[in-house]
């Protein structure tokens, strides 16, 4: 029975992939073809729909960017490339094969190459010398994965701040960090806006996102199994308070009872909106990131990136402790001086959001923490750093190229690579 599950599910997604590839070639029919030599700023992106997500936290910082260095996306899998076309604010360059890729390395003079992920494929661009390599992630937190190795793969890091340099350090010997890895505080947060779903009033808004179950008990941050359904229960009731509720995309992807109890929290919130409609409760999964973050009163989130996107607003939240014992926290930085939020505390939420809204003292830990992880928080400094450190990697490749002028043209064509995506194609 399992086996018949899992052939059914490659059985579906081979036609979902032939239809995503029979719609994207009816887009990119109608685009006309790049402007030669127009980009020396690309981001590779080999992943599928599911992991657009890490894309989208880019998209406002991008386009501001691409003001002065113009942007392209390069898109492994035809269904993100499908919607990379649709919504993405800078052009798309679908690039399914090896050979795609290099038609516009050719066509393209690109210095610098962002990556937002590990996806084992970052390796087949990575292969492409005389430009830079930069990993600039798709979050900031203190999860096991921002402290991985693979970092020393790229030239060069694009990091938060301080606090990441210091949980780096630890783990990454023999790194030039002075050199390599370059602070830009969180330039999303220049953008944390966009129209509310809701209408202001009198209740108090809260923001609950939590991550995805994870797929090992290291990385078992997810609460909505755990939390999630006694907390919003709790905070619909009160007649006082506004959900925004905004799930992880993969929520329920690995554990049947996790997704169990996201779908519970929807119905609850379209039962209370039935109830009352002037609560105007809201359930999220837009593509955009930042109104949430800036308009909620109070925010509960889980380990994860989604920390450290509301640390910058500087405004209350609290931290889900995750009940796996084997889910690994690093209480060397924010999660040492947070409020948690424990699963047996989570029917008692309101009383919490209480003392958190009116307490001086969380502020001010709060304001330390911004520091320490972002630097200077002022509107539009982060996106200032973010520029002048593209500048400096323009800078060193204007340099480096000079001094290698003689060196003559390489071959950079691949022979021989297994280039297909195969399901990766959604």
């Amino acid at each position: 029975m399992k086996d018949a599950k899992l052939g059914l599910r490659y059985v579906k997604s081979v036609f979902a992939n032939r239809r995503a590839q029979s719609e994207l070639r009816q887009k990119l029919a109608l685009k006309p073809p790049l402007e030669p030599y127009r980009f020396k700023v690309a981001v590779y992106f080999a992943d599928g729909k599911v992991n657009l997500y890490q894309m989208r936290q880019w998209y406002k910082p991008l386009a501001e960017l691409s003001k002065t260095w113009p942007v392209l996306i390069l898109s492994r899998a035809s269904g993100s490339a499908s919607i990379l076309l649709d919504e993405a604010p800078v052009p798309v360059a679908y690039v399914r094969k090896v050979v795609d890729l290099e038609r516009v390395i050719d066509e393209q003079d690109l210095h610098v190459i962002f990556y937002v992920n590990q996806n084992a494929k970052n390796f087949q661009m990575m292969r492409y010398g005389r430009r830079w390599h930069v990993f600039i992630n798709h979050g900031e937190s203190d999860k096991m994965y921002m402290t991985t190795n693979q970092f020393k793969a790229y030239d060069y890091a694009l990091v938060a701040g301080d606090a990441a340099l210091s949980r780096l350090n630890k783990v990454l010997w023999d790194y030039d960090f002075a050199k390599r890895a370059l602070p830009i505080g969180r330039p999303q947060a220049d953008h944390y806006s966009g129209d509310l779903p809701y209408t202001p009033d009198a209740r108090e808004v809260v923001l609950y996102a939590p991550t995805w179950e994870g797929d090992r008990a290291a990385a078992a941050y997810g609460s909505v199994a755990t939390h999630g359904v006694a907390l919003v229960r709790a905070l619909l009731a009160s007649g006082r308070h506004r959900v925004i509720y905004r799930p992880h995309p993969r929520s329920g992807v690995v554990d049947d009872a996790y997704g169990a109890a996201n779908r519970e929290i929807i119905r609850m919130i379209a039962q209370a909106n039935a109830a009352d409609p002037t609560a105007q409760h809201i359930f999220d999964q837009g593509a955009d990131l930042g109104w949430q973050l800036a308009a909620a009163d109070v925010a509960v989130v889980d380990i994860s990136a989604m920390v450290y996107d509301r640390l910058a607003t500087g405004k209350p939240l609290m931290i889900t402790r995750p009940v796996n014992p084997a889910a690994e926290i690093d209480t060397g930085g924010y999660l040492s001086d947070c409020e948690w939020l424990t699963a047996a505390d989570a029917p008692g939420i309101v009383a919490f959001v209480d003392e958190l809204s009116h307490g001086d003292d969380a502020r001010e830990r709060l304001r330390v923490w911004v520091e320490r992880y972002f630097g200077d928080a002022t509107p539009g400094a982060a996106t200032a750093r973010f520029h002048a450190a593209v500048q400096h990697l323009m800078d060193e490749w204007e340099r480096n190229a000079a001094l290698h002028a003689a060196d003559g043209e390489v071959d950079e064509h691949d022979v021989g690579e297994d280039d297909d995506p195969g399901i990766l194609g959604q």
